[in-house]
């Protein structure tokens, strides 16, 4: 049985877990943290949203985001510090406008393929993560704003994704709850949401009930390929300096990517990009009452919301570009706690929890998938703000690559070894 490494414990890596598993193959995880789920996939928007499948790269985007450059409280932060890393994944950013209506379509089919296979494991596997399948409310604002969404739901047409335009008074039928003064909106019915954190635990509890290895709160120090196979170095929990060997492996980390793929031979231009989450818990009949119960999209303000079960309500928002800083900003989590306080003004605020977590992004908005440049590496990250909508989807075609890469292998007869 070949042994093959994944490289981080969030919603790509357990996924791709679970899938190499299916396909008889011997799984070791490894992540530095204690549990799994701990960094982007602890505490997202909980949106599984196809809907939300538009990639950035438009030039709207960049108007945007000039206009909000001297705005603390802006939906888009660009801290104005030199970094190379920074101003060439935003060189590659501009560079892929051309590419825009192709990826968001590619990106709509793997999210509609992401939530046939989601649903499956779910079911298969008996995970409770607070889902709702009622879909998900795109508002708007202007007549602008729909213009555009309109042009968008073409693309996400193309894609496989079914949405429906609404006005005013139909939005207020579907959500009664909300306040503010919107135009319209879109509804996509077959869009669902639910806890990220609770899928990750509860997938990753089924991998180790099948078999799996997690090797947490273990800190990669370097991989290296050879011709059995590939070497990883890293840390245990204890500290201690520990090496294993792997017929392959697959890169999961998240931003941490970037810095593996440079010792695997491959360029990977991940980027951190923060988000922001409250997590404000209903502790009242008033507020349980008040807040959503269906999944929105506020466009122009860019938050998302998910009631995760009677108790929570999850608001979302943010793309904050000042590397790997981690810090949960007073700034941001305000404009969170105002945006709620004015659409859902009977919500109590009282208790809400912070968040901050970095998303993987390539430039194109595009995850990396598949094999690298040398033989027993692979990719499965740089997933965006959608690692929770597409996992499932990629996390297949990344174990089909694998496989196809043992078959291979043992039809010319250069198998690597397992360790």
């Amino acid at each position: 049985m070949n042994s093959i490494a994944v490289i981080g414990a969030g919603i790509t890596g357990i996924t791709t877990a679970y899938e190499l598993m299916q396909r008889g193959f011997a799984v070791t995880v490894y992540d530095r943290n204690r549990y799994a789920a701990m960094d982007t996939s602890f505490a997202n928007g909980g949106q599984l949203s196809a809907s939300n499948a538009e990639v950035w790269n438009h030039p709207a985007t960049i108007a945007k985001g000039l206009k909000w450059l001297l705005r603390p409280d802006a939906p888009l932060s660009l801290s104005l510090a030199p970094s190379w890393h920074k101003y060439s994944w935003l060189a590659g950013f501009i560079g892929n406008i051309p590419n825009y209506r192709t990826n968001t379509i590619e990106t709509a089919r793997l999210a509609v393929a992401a939530r046939q296979r989601m649903r499956d494991i779910a079911e298969a596997e008996r995970i409770a993560f607070d889902r709702d399948d009622r879909g998900i409310l795109h508002v708007y604002a202007s007549a602008s704003e729909m213009a555009h969404a309109r042009r968008v739901s073409d693309l996400l047409a193309a894609g496989g994704v079914e949405r429906s335009e609404l006005d005013a008074d139909a939005v207020r039928r579907l959500e009664p709850r909300l306040k503010g003064d919107f135009l319209g909106g879109f509804h996509t019915p077959g869009d669902a949401t639910g806890d990220i954190h609770l899928f990750a635990t509860g997938l990753a509890a089924a991998c180790v009930r099948q078999g799996a290895s997690f090797r947490m709160g273990s800190e990669i120090v370097d991989c290296r390929t050879g011709r059995d196979g590939v070497a990883i170095r890293y840390r245990d929990a204890g500290g201690a300096l520990r090496q294993s060997s792997h017929a392959a492996v697959v890169v999961c980390a998240g931003v941490g990517s970037r810095a593996l793929a440079r010792g695997l031979g491959d360029r990977l231009n991940v980027y951190p990009v923060k988000g922001y989450s409250i997590t404000v818990n209903l502790t009242d009949e008033a507020s349980r009452a008040a807040a959503p119960q269906l999944s929105l999209l506020d466009d122009a303000a860019k938050i998302v919301t998910s009631r995760l079960g009677p108790d929570r309500f999850r608001v979302a928002g943010t793309a904050e570009f000042a590397g790997t800083n981690r810090d949960i900003r007073d700034c941001r989590i305000r404009p969170l706690v105002a945006w709620v306080n004015r659409c859902f003004p009977g919500v109590s605020t009282r208790q809400v929890v912070p968040w901050a977590g970095l998303r993987p992004m390539m430039p194109s908005m595009m995850p990396r998938v598949g094999p690298g440049r040398r033989s027993g590496v692979f990719y499965n990250t740089g997933h965006g703000h959608l690692g929770w909508t597409l996992s499932a989807a990629t996390a297949e075609l990344v174990a089909r690559s694998v496989e196809a890469h043992f078959s291979s292998a043992r039809v010319t007869g250069h198998a690597g070894k397992a360790a």
